[in-house]
């Protein structure tokens, strides 16, 4: 594959309400327009739903540094948390959202969270790696608020973004590898943003230990080392 110059350069960027920087690219366009546009969503809640490491949660934070939301999680939601959620800011991010499926106490809570959220003209921003539609929510009421409110996917990130986030990357670390370093990379890295980081991470590690470049030969040692790892379970 071949790599043209300005890849790195040519994506939308903007400060992250005080997280760090924030790649705009087509494969996350929807979902910050509809962030863009809150408070003015047209029903309580948001979904914001795609495969692992294609920048859910980086979204999140961006719109709970810009709405003061709490963060709560799906896996864990219990009914007695809800006023407390809402009481600090009126907005709550609940990530792994999807998670409450078939859990009754879990689908009972949010499903009062979305009531009072709607009561208080809070907000909701729910973060899945399913669309709503497959959530297979057992609370009939649940499915009719979640699939009544706007969701809109983020798909794993394409080779302009992982380009141009292994270039934020290493800057950040101010390191300069050449553009033949992010090409070896491109073609045999995981697709994902979480995969980027760890890469990155692990490369300024190797560069510092044996004071040597980031080039092709480090990068196929270390991508090497970090295929035999044990992989965690997402």
């Amino acid at each position: 594959m071949s790599l043209p110059a300005q890849i790195p350069l040519d994506l939308g960027h903007r400060t992250a309400m005080g997280c760090e920087d924030f790649l705009v690219a087509p494969s996350n366009a929807d979902a910050v327009a509809w962030l863009d546009r809150w408070p003015s969503w047209p029903a309580p809640a948001l979904t914001v739903y795609g495969p692992a490491g294609c920048g859910k949660t980086h979204l999140g934070h961006v719109w709970r540094a810009r709405s003061h939301a709490v963060i709560a999680s799906g896996a864990s939601l219990d009914a007695a948390d809800l006023p407390e959620l809402l009481a600090a800011a009126n907005a709550v991010v609940v990530e792994e959202a999807d998670k409450v499926a078939g859990k009754p106490a879990r689908e009972e809570a949010l499903f009062h969270l979305y009531n009072l959220a709607r009561e208080q003209g809070g907000h909701l921003l729910l973060l899945s790696r399913k669309a709503p539609s497959r959530w297979r929510a057992r609370l009939a009421d649940l499915r009719s608020r979640i699939k009544g409110a706007p969701a809109v996917e983020v798909a794993a990130p394409d080779d302009a973004l992982l380009a141009a986030v292994l270039v934020k990357l290493f800057a950040d670390r101010q390191l300069r590898p050449g553009l033949e370093v992010v090409t070896y990379l491109l073609t045999r890295m995981e697709r994902s943003l979480d995969s980027a980081r760890t890469l990155v991470a692990a490369l300024d590690h190797a560069s510092l230990a044996g004071h040597r470049r980031v080039t092709v030969p480090l990068a196929r040692e270390v991508l090497a080392e970090l295929e035999h790892r044990p992989k965690t379970r997402q």
